[in-house]
This record gives C-alpha cells, sequence and structure tokens, in this order.
C-alpha cells in the first residue's frame, strides 16, 4: 500500500508540473522567434522591406524549422502569428504549427527560420477554423528583399502570402508550396489559460501574456512604418 501511495504521489507531482514546463517550452520559443525577428531586421539591405509590414494582415514568425529526410523528407516547426488588431496595432501573438513532406533524393539535416507575411484576412481565417496549405488555399511566393525591393512593392505584389527563410546566415524569399499551418492549441493553453482560443488572443480576451510574447510584438511595432 506503501508503494502504491508513494507511485500515486510521484504521478501526482508530475502531472501538476506538467503545464509549468509546457510553459516554459512556449515562452522559450516566443523569444526565439522575437530575436529571429529582430536579428532579420536589423539589417535593412537584407530585411523585409517595411512597407510589407505596415501593409501586411498578419505576420508568422517560426524559428528552427527542421528539414530532414532520406528520399522522403519532412519539415516541421512551432512560432508566431499576430494579427492586425482595428486601431493598427499588432495583437497578442497564437503559437502555430508548420508542417509538410516533400518527395526526391535528399539527405541530412538543417535548421531554417521562416517568416510569412499574410496580405488578406483569408489565411488567417483558414488557420484558425482548421489547418491551411500554402499554394493550395492561397497563392504564395517568394518574398522581396531588402532596400532596393521597396519600391517594388507598391502595387507589384499580387501573391496573397509572402515567404522568406533564413538558413546558414543567408536571408531570402522562398517558395514554400505544400505547406500546412496550423494553431497549437495545446501549446496556447499552456501559455494563455485552458479553453483559448486564438480569436480570443486576437482580440485580446484572455490573460496579459508572458514577457516574451510581448517583445515578439513589440518587435513588430518597431519594424511597422505607421500609416497614413
Amino acid at each position: 500500500m506503501k508503494r502504491l501511495l508513494a507511485t500515486f504521489s510521484a504521478l501526482l507531482i508530475l502531472l501538476l508540473a506538467l503545464p509549468a514546463s509546457a510553459g516554459v517550452r512556449e515562452e522559450q520559443k516566443a523569444a526565439d522567434a522575437a530575436r529571429v525577428l529582430g536579428e532579420i531586421m536589423r539589417i535593412p539591405e537584407t530585411a523585409v522591406p517595411e512597407k510589407m509590414f505596415s501593409d501586411a494582415y498578419a505576420i508568422a514568425v517560426i524559428p528552427d524549422v527542421v528539414k530532414a529526410g532520406l528520399v522522403l523528407g519532412g519539415r516541421g516547426g512551432r512560432g508566431l502569428i499576430s494579427v492586425r488588431t482595428a486601431d493598427g496595432t499588432w495583437s497578442n501573438p497564437s503559437f502555430i504549427r508548420l508542417g509538410g513532406g516533400s518527395f526526391g533524393f535528399q539527405a541530412g539535416v538543417s535548421s531554417t527560420d521562416v517568416i510569412l507575411v499574410f496580405r488578406s484576412p483569408r489565411g488567417v481565417e483558414s488557420i484558425v477554423n482548421g489547418k491551411f496549405t500554402l499554394g493550395a488555399d492561397a497563392s504564395v511566393a517568394a518574398g522581396p528583399v531588402g532596400r532596393t525591393a521597396q519600391a517594388a512593392t507598391d502595387g507589384q505584389l499580387q501573391a496573397e502570402i509572402y515567404s522568406y527563410s533564413r538558413s546558414r546566415g543567408l536571408f531570402a524569399g522562398v517558395a514554400l508550396d505544400g505547406t500546412v499551418l496550423r494553431i497549437d492549441h495545446r501549446a496556447n493553453q499552456s501559455v494563455y489559460g485552458r479553453n483559448t482560443t486564438p480569436r480570443a488572443i486576437f482580440e485580446g480576451r484572455t490573460e496579459a501574456p508572458p514577457s516574451p510574447l510581448v517583445d515578439f510584438r513589440d518587435r513588430l511595432e518597431e519594424n511597422t512604418v505607421p500609416q497614413d
């Protein structure tokens, strides 16, 4: 009986500790997303043009997307997405998951930071309502980069979503057709509380987020030119 009680107590302690440890992991992922955004935008010549941020409906940052494979390959990662609010500021971020597969001769493992710029609500609504496939549910294209691309963002961009990646120090637009995005509900509930929905997060109807998530939102504000 004593052994049974000890085992039960140990399991109870473990279960009670799980939400806290999960929250720590999510906060670290948010800190990574804020760091990646800051590092990429620190060099204007190779950054996402400011106009892209200013005209965007939503921005997603997924740090350390892992791509691995041998003949059959796949990629996956977790990050944050914020949407533009009615007053022009950025919302609290929701956690998202990115995943996708590929076929072909390949080997090895690589890690890439990904930024997605959504120019309309449609893609975000699809993610909130289930899952969303880049290139199938909305057009996606490699985004323009740097100061020299600033002029090209004035009326010449036709895709709904523009994608960027940084791998081995190089930052550029990248095609991500076939990649699936979905809300990471478990991560959201670990940080914001039980039964939290992405809509409640975007609309500010949740508990105040921890500082790493606020830092991510602040990074977006810093790189957004106020609209006239």
